[in-house]
């Protein structure tokens, strides 16, 4: 491990992004590691409690090896969302910078790592359901144009950014101006990145080879325990298929205890939500994108490559000011 660098208070950090099971954990770690880094976590699920083996959560050893942010700080019935996140990893971040240290965003929400890295400013806007059900029953009658229009009269930035056809997040937007009174699209990143000075790692292999990679951590997920943790949460109350649970495996493995799949066939289903999962995680995260420093997470000498590219990165930055 180097010895710690001291930052300015606005610079820099770094990201490691990329789809499900490519190693984002692992390379986090080492350059948390080398550079005395601390973690701050950007998987939407990996922050719930007992989500442990079927989210990949970091070990025991990887937890201790780097102080790590945002792991295990809910229950599975709570509620959290990205405006949370926002805040939650805000503070973290400034916490990290306080001490001169560097952050380290990882994970493969990339709603969560875009919203922090452009400095998104998302009012804490709970759901309201009343509403949601009454414009969601209007676009059904009269069509998703009609809400689409509404919104179009009352913030034209935020509905040309929409296509008419997302009701949902047509709906949210008008969700976010009952309960505020403030336009949604002065709550969008507006020119450079607020966080600049960036250096954003993505971690990425050829399909196939992801998804054999996939199959084989499923594989390992159930022979660590997987169903047994599916069967603690669901013995605690925690309705498999609703809110995080919803992710593959629990809601997969909660129909095989409901009697409703095989363990085979749950185990199969998981797998083939977990491909799925990795290709929407591609659409935040596409290989044209100039933010991104794509990395062979198959290749030679991964982390050695990584960490030549942090130092340099780290070389650049200005001195702290005594």
């Amino acid at each position: 491990m180097q010895e710690a660098r001291q930052f300015p208070s606005h610079q820099p950090i770094i990201c490691v992004v990329g789809p499900t099971a490519v190693g984002k954990t692992a390379l986090s770690v080492a350059l948390g590691q080398v550079f005395g880094g601390e973690i701050i976590n950007a998987d939407s699920r990996q922050i719930y409690r007992g989500m442990t083996i079927g989210t990949a959560k970091p070990s025991v050893e990887e937890l201790a090896a780097v102080p790590h942010h945002l792991v295990d700080i809910l229950d599975p019935d709570e509620g959290f969302g990205l405006s949370l996140f926002l805040q939650r990893a805000a503070g973290a971040l400034r916490d990290i910078r306080r001490r001169g240290l560097l952050p380290v965003v990882s994970g493969g929400t990339g709603q969560y790592v875009w919203g922090l890295m452009e400095g998104r400013s998302i009012p804490a806007v709970p759901p309201d359901p009343e509403f949601r059900a009454k414009l969601a029953e209007e676009a059904e009658r009269l069509g998703s144009v009609n809400l689409h229009r509404r919104l179009a009269a009352i913030d034209p930035a935020r509905a040309a950014s929409l296509d008419q056809r997302n009701v949902r997040r047509v709906i949210r937007a008008l969700e976010v101006h009952h309960a505020t009174g403030q336009l949604p699209s002065l709550m969008q990143p507006m020119g450079r990145p607020s966080l600049a000075n960036a250096l954003v790692l993505g971690l990425t292999m050829p399909r196939e080879t992801l998804y054999q990679r996939i199959d084989h951590r499923v594989d390992q997920m159930m022979r660590d325990g997987f169903l047994a943790e599916v069967e603690a949460l669901s013995a605690a109350g925690f309705p498999m298929g609703a809110g995080p649970l919803a992710s593959p495996g629990y809601r997969e493995l909660g129909q095989h205890l409901a009697g409703e799949l095989s363990l085979g066939e749950a185990v199969a289903r998981t797998k083939t939500q977990t491909h799925r999962l990795a290709r929407r995680q591609y659409t935040w995260f596409k290989p044209s994108d100039p933010r991104i420093q794509w990395l062979d997470a198959n290749g030679q000498g991964l982390h050695d490559i990584a960490t030549r590219m942090v130092d340099s990165f780290l070389e650049n930055q200005p001195p702290v000011i005594q």
